[in-house]
């Protein structure tokens, strides 16, 4: 097993190992004393990995129940939130309890930001189950939902007590999922570190993990509250969020961010902001791990949704502008300029 600290306000441990899962309750009583656990979970994950989760923490003295809300990105919203804030208000938990997260990326950020909100603050667990999930959603403590205009419009920024990170999980994911994060991990080796497309391509998943989280270890301690250097973490997503919601989130959150990673790539070197181009690497690297990199929305549908990104301060967006494929910078544009950097960048 492999362990990170990541020292933020409050400092906690990352642990990432196989068939870690089934040992939840000794690790999670590392940090959090005997209390009520609520499990939040989704329909798919449920089925899977929540018993074992459950038989693990009540071995160790805790209290459990659960709630369980439909998979996928469409239950990230202020219903399921208020549904969530009310049963456990029913259940009687308090500030002494606590909470685990059990799933992927969208189970990770609404379980953080109930635990961020509910009787104003208090602590959780996250249990990745997803490769994207593991590298990139259950670290570094942003959590949120969607609102109606925009992906991720609502939240707060709130670390968890301990991350446990078992990659055997993995084994029980469709080939989409397990693409889903394999476009974030693409995603950290074009941010910061060139010689993770290897290992990426040959499915060394611990190894990948491990450089991932370090990577985003790295920049999270330098800036928590993505003021500044933590939105480099952000590339392709601009686009990538757009296409989301235009779809209704039938293009996955990783697909959305490849196809936004090459449109980035490619607008950034036509509007003069990088003297390299890499989009056409980027694009072979892309199609070769499987991935459909056409758009069928006009550049008017991104723009608009471009406009709700939280990137966005006055009139400037700030954009992830790859220098090389490892290394990339912030820049800000005008919000003119943006409009004509998605419109260089749909079209090769």
């Amino acid at each position: 097993m492999k362990k990170f600290v990541l020292s933020t306000t409050n400092p906690y441990e990352i642990l990432i190992g196989k068939d870690l899962i089934k040992n939840a309750g000794a690790y999670i009583s590392t940090c959090i004393p005997p209390c009520h656990l609520y499990v939040i979970t989704d329909s798919t994950v449920n089925n899977i990995y929540a018993q074992v989760v459950m038989t693990s923490l009540m071995e160790h003295g805790y209290r459990t129940s659960k709630v369980v809300f439909p998979a996928g990105e469409h239950s990230k919203n202020l219903n399921t939130y208020s549904n969530i804030l009310e049963a456990m208000a029913d259940e009687g938990l308090n500030r002494s309890d606590a909470i685990v997260s059990l799933g992927g990326g969208v189970v990770g950020d609404m379980a953080g930001f109930v635990a961020a909100t509910y009787m104003r603050g208090i602590p959780y667990v996250q249990i990745p189950t997803t490769y994207m999930a593991a590298i990139d959603a259950s670290i570094g403590g942003k959590t949120g939902i969607n609102l109606l205009s925009g992906k991720n419009l609502t939240g707060a920024y709130w670390q968890p007590s301990l991350v446990i990170c078992d990659y055997k999980t993995f084994d029980s994911l469709p080939a989409e999922k397990l693409r889903d994060g394999i476009a974030e991990a693409v995603k950290c080796a074009v941010v910061a570190e060139d010689s993770l497309i290897t290992p990426i391509k040959e499915h060394h998943y611990e190894y990948v993990i491990e450089r991932c989280v370090s990577i985003k270890k790295s920049v999270v301690e330098v800036d928590e509250c993505d003021k500044g250097l933590r939105q480099i973490l952000n590339f392709g997503h601009t686009i990538g969020h757009g296409l989301e919601k235009l779809s209704a989130f039938s293009i996955s959150h990783g697909q959305a961010v490849a196809k936004g990673m090459v449109v980035e790539a490619r607008a950034a070197y036509k509007l003069g902001l990088t003297d390299v181009d890499i989009s056409g690497d980027l694009e072979k690297i892309l199609s070769e791990l499987g991935f459909n990199l056409s758009i069928d929305y006009s550049l008017e549908e991104l723009y608009h949704y471009a406009l709700m990104d939280k990137k966005i301060s006055g009139d400037k967006i700030t954009m992830v502008i790859p220098e090389t494929i490892g290394k990339c910078r912030l820049q800000k544009i005008s919000l003119s300029e943006l409009r004509k950097f998605i419109e260089l960048g749909l079209h090769p």
